[in-house]
C-alpha cells in the first residue's frame, strides 16, 4: 500500500501520531536514521509504552503503518510531519541541528503540492526563519509550490484519557491556504483542529503551555523548601488549597523536573526573547529553581541520613522510580539521573527499583529486586511514585523513607520522612 504520509522520527510522538492516521484509514511511512528501530516496527513490536505492539502489528500486517530509513520514500508522499526531538546545547540553548539535518534532507526530496509540517517543540520563528528557506533550497516556494505549517504536539505518555487522537491540534499555516491544507489533513484523523493565525503563534502556543506548568511547579518547589525550614508539611498545606473550588489550580512539588518539553521550554523562549532585547526574568527564574530541585533533594537526604546518625559517603541509598513521571519508561530528563551522580559524588552506594525501567546502561545500574533493596537500604527515596508499588509495604519493609512525591500521605511512622 502506497503511503499518504511520512513521519520523520519514530519516537514518543512519531508513532503514536502513525497509530491515530492508521486507525482513520491513512496509509502511514515512519522515517529514522536508527535501523533497529525500524525493524522492530516493521515486526509490529511497538517500543512506545503508549503504543501496543498488538495495535501496531494489526496495522503493520494490513499496510497502514511501515518504517524505513530511506528518505527517498519522501518524494510520494502526500505530507511530511517532522516529529524530531530539539534538545538544548551544553550552553542551555535551543539544538536545532536534529530538525534541520532532516528538513535539507527533505528539500532533496521535496515535490510540488507537499506539505510540510513541523511538530517539534521550539522557539516562535523556527518554521519561517529556519525551515522554510531549507525547504526553499529544493527550488520551491512556500505557500505557492509547497505548503508549510506548525503543529505541536501535545503528547502525554502514559496518559490514556487524553490522547493523541483526542487532544485539540493546533495549527498554524504559513499562509491561508497553507493552514487550510493542515487542517484537511490532521482533521482526518484527530478529532478537533484549533486553527491560528501563524506557526509563530502555534510555536508560542505550545511553550505556553508547558511554560505555565514549569513556573506553577517552580513555586510548588520553592514552598517546599520554605515549608521544611518552617517545620510545615508543604502537602497538607497544598491538599488544603486544592479545596478552594476557583481561582486554584493544584501543583505538586517534587524532586526536580523531567521530559522533553517542560526542562527545556522556558530556555527555547528566553533565547528568542534576547533576540527582541527582551529578559523573561519570571520565566528563567522559575526554570532555574527547577533545575536546583535535585541538588537540594539531594542536600535532604544527607539530612535525613545525618538524623539518624549515618554520613552518606558510605550509605546505601536506593532510589524507588527513576523515570521522570509514574507509569511510564520515559527517562529523558529525568531528576534522578542527577540525583544518582550528585549521591555517588558524595560517596553513596546507590541502588533503584524501578517496574519500568529494567536498567540505566550509562550508569551501569540495572533494576535491583524490592524486596531484598528495602531490607538492605539505609534510606529509602521516593523519587517517582510508581502506582504498581504498595509503599505502606515500603515504609513497613525499611529502616528510613523519605518521600519526595507524598504518596505517604495518610502513612504515620517514626521511619518516614517527607518532602
Amino acid at each position: 500500500m502506497k503511503a499518504e504520509i511520512a513521519i520523520v522520527g519514530a519516537g514518543y510522538v512519531g508513532v503514536p501520531l502513525a497509530q491515530v492516521f492508521a486507525d482513520a484509514g491513512r496509509s502511514v511511512v515512519l522515517v529514522d536514521v536508527q535501523a533497529d528501530r525500524i525493524a522492530q516496527l516493521n515486526r509490529g513490536e511497538s517500543y512506545i509504552e503508549d503504543v501496543s505492539s498488538e495495535e501496531l502489528k494489526r496495522h503493520v500486517d494490513d499496510g497502514r503503518i511501515s518504517a524505513t530509513t530511506d528518505y527517498d520514500l519522501l518524494r510520494e508522499v502526500d505530507a511530511i510531519l517532522i516529529a524530531l526531538p530539539t534538545p538544548l546545547s551544553e550552553q542551555r540553548e535551543p539544538d536545532l541541528s536534529i530538525v534541520l539535518s532532516a528538513t535539507a534532507e527533505i528539500a532533496l526530496r521535496l515535490q510540488k503540492g507537499q506539505l510540510v509540517v513541523l511538530e517539534s517543540t521550539t522557539y516562535p520563528g523556527t518554521t519561517r526563519e529556519r525551515v522554510k528557506p531549507l525547504l526553499e533550497e529544493s527550488g520551491l516556494t512556500a505557500g505557492r509550490d509547497f505548503h508549510l505549517a506548525f503543529s505541536p504536539e501535545r503528547v502525554d505518555p502514559g496518559r490514556e484519557d487524553w490522547t493523541t487522537q483526542n487532544t485539540p491540534k493546533v495549527v498554524g499555516g504559513l499562509t491561508d491556504g497553507c493552514t487550510k491544507r493542515a487542517i484537511e489533513l490532521y482533521g482526518s484523523a484527530v478529532e478537533e483542529i484549533v486553527p491560528v493565525s501563524s506557526p509563530e503563534a502555534a510555536e508560542l502556543t505550545k511553550l505556553l503551555e508547558n511554560i505555565f506548568r514549569s513556573v506553577n511547579i517552580a513555586l510548588v518547589n520553592e514552598l517546599a523548601q520554605l515549608c521544611d525550614r518552617m517545620d510545615l508539611d508543604v502537602w497538607e498545606i497544598v491538599d488544603a488549597a486544592a479545596t478552594k473550588p476557583f481561582g486554584f489550580m493544584r501543583f505538586e512539588p517534587g524532586p526536580g523536573l523531567g521530559g522533553h518539553c517542560l526542562p527545556v521550554d522556558p530556555f527555547y523562549l528566553s533565547y528568542k526573547a534576547r533576540e527582541h532585547d527582551f529578559y523573561t526574568e519570571f520565566i528563567e527564574l522559575a526554570g532555574k529553581i527547577n533545575q536546583n530541585q535535585p541538588q537540594w533533594c539531594v542536600r535532604r537526604i544527607e539530612r535525613a541520613l545525618n538524623e539518624v546518625a549515618k554520613p552518606t559517603n558510605g550509605s546505601n541509598v536506593l532510589l524507588l522510580g527513576v523515570s521522570y513521571k509514574a507509569g511510564v519508561g520515559d527517562m529523558r530528563e529525568s531528576p534522578a539521573l542527577k540525583m544518582i551522580h550528585l549521591l555517588r559524588a558524595l560517596g553513596a552506594d546507590v541502588s533503584y527499583h524501578d517496574p519500568h525501567v529494567p536498567e540505566l546502561i550509562d550508569l551501569e545500574l540495572s533494576s535491583a529486586p524490592l524486596e531484598e533493596s528495602l531490607a538492605a537500604a539505609d534510606l529509602v527515596c521516593i523519587v517517582t511514585a510508581h502506582p504498581s508499588i504498595d509503599y505502606g509495604e515500603v515504609v513497613e519493609r525499611s529502616s528510613l523513607v523519605l518521600d519526595f512525591r507524598g504518596v505517604t500521605r495518610g502513612i504515620q511512622s517514626e521511619k518516614l520522612v517527607r518532602l
